[in-house]
């Protein structure tokens, strides 16, 4: 789990899965893009800029800001070693039938199309940089939603979203994977934040994913001990 010299990009990075993927990267050494709209809650997760990390504020819905979020690590890093797309959201409550474009727009918009951009920008440099002594020139980490596996009720909008991910997972695995790039994706269940507590005042988040165990399984995918593991899709359900 040693990333010295190795630039990673995170994407939603001042959530609480993002700041807890950023933290686990910067122990272990590497050199941070954090990207997110808003400097101010980067900050206030306890990062600035300096030799090792870069905060880009950056719109991912905007591919042409996502390009020159890439070409500055690049520049400032020497490229792109591992993808972290953290960068998602949530909403439940409407039936198929009764879904909302503006709903419905938001959700593949923030959990597929920021994929997209990032993967656009960062795929083609991986394939321009040379190989590490494993053979490997990237990694790409995706987050799905165990719950996405099969539709819900109320859900059809998040669980369509979230099965994109996964399948473009799976695409990208299988069109990088000879090209020395593993892409997989991590499936947790509910993740134990301070907003899903404030939300399900009556479950036990006990039984949750923490942010920083979620963070570990991030980092297995993103370092050599992965490199034999193509289009997974790892379940990550805490104790339920």
């Amino acid at each position: 789990m040693n990333f010295q010299n190795q630039c990673v990009v995170i994407t939603g990075a001042s959530g609480n899965l993002g700041l807890a993927v950023a933290r686990a990267f910067a122990v272990q050494g590497a050199n941070l893009v954090l990207v997110d709209r808003s400097r101010e809650h980067l900050e206030h997760g306890g990062f600035v800029d300096d030799a090792r990390t870069m905060l880009s504020i950056t719109d991912l819905l905007d591919q042409t800001q996502v390009d020159a979020m890439v070409k500055a690590a690049v520049a400032e890093f020497g490229g792109v070693h591992v993808l972290c797309n953290i960068a998602g959201g949530f909403r439940m409550g409407e039936a198929v039938h009764e879904t909302s474009d503006k709903n419905w727009n938001f959700l593949f918009d923030i959990n597929a199309r920021t994929l997209l951009h990032a993967a656009r920008a960062v795929v083609p440099q991986m394939l321009g940089q040379g190989a590490n002594a494993n053979g490997s020139r990237g990694k790409i980490i995706n987050v799905g939603a165990f719950g996405a596996q099969k539709g819900g009720a109320h859900m059809g909008a998040y669980s369509a979203s979230k099965a994109s991910v996964m399948r473009l997972t799976e695409s990208m695995a299988a069109e990088l994977r000879e090209q020395g790039i593993n892409v997989n994706a991590v499936l947790p269940t509910i993740i134990d934040t301070p907003q899903n507590r404030a939300d399900m005042p009556g479950a036990d988040p006990n039984k949750w994913v923490a942010p920083e165990a979620l963070a570990d399984v991030v980092l297995f995918l993103a370092s050599n001990a992965s490199r034999a593991v193509h289009g997974a899709l790892v379940p990550v359900t805490g104790l339920s």
